[in-house]
């Protein structure tokens, strides 16, 4: 067991967790955060993507013992952040959101890349969603999606 200190959507938690215990399951079934989803376990999908202190990670590649001291946001907490509302709107509007499997993960790079950069290139743009797999939108309703929140 590893004793665990973390801040995760901007509450501190405190925990002790086993030691094979990873992020993403500590997230969903611990913290009942179910909006981080697991589609391939092997850091390929993006669909558990988070942000660990300002950085887009998969949660399913991390153990919650490597957490220790770090800041989580997931997409629980777009809702109160102006920026993640705009996407979250912006994706319904323009068609991002399709089946919605990927969107938690797709939320996340790019709320990381926007925190960063609030005004990236195109190219910026898919570098920064190149992690997220979509099988539904084939992508451009992302982009316009980001785009619509970009333009105001």
């Amino acid at each position: 067991m590893n004793h665990i200190e973390l801040k995760v959507n901007g509450i501190r938690i405190a925990r002790d967790v086993e030691d094979n215990l990873r992020l993403s399951d500590f997230l969903r079934e611990d913290l009942q955060l179910t909006g981080t989803k697991e589609g391939c376990s092997v850091g390929e999908c993006g669909a558990c993507t988070v942000i660990m202190d300002g950085k887009s990670v998969c949660s399913c590649l991390l153990l919650a013992a490597q957490c220790n001291g770090a800041e989580v946001t997931t997409v629980e907490a777009l809702y109160h952040d102006p920026v993640g509302k705009k996407l979250q709107n912006a994706f319904v509007r323009h068609g991002g959101v399709q089946c919605g499997f990927c969107t938690p993960g797709v939320l996340m790079s790019t709320k990381a890349l926007l925190d960063e950069n609030p005004s990236p290139s195109d190219d910026e743009l898919k570098e920064a969603l190149e992690g997220n797999l979509c099988r539904c939108t084939g992508y451009q309703p992302i982009i316009t999606s980001i785009k619509a929140v970009l333009k105001a």
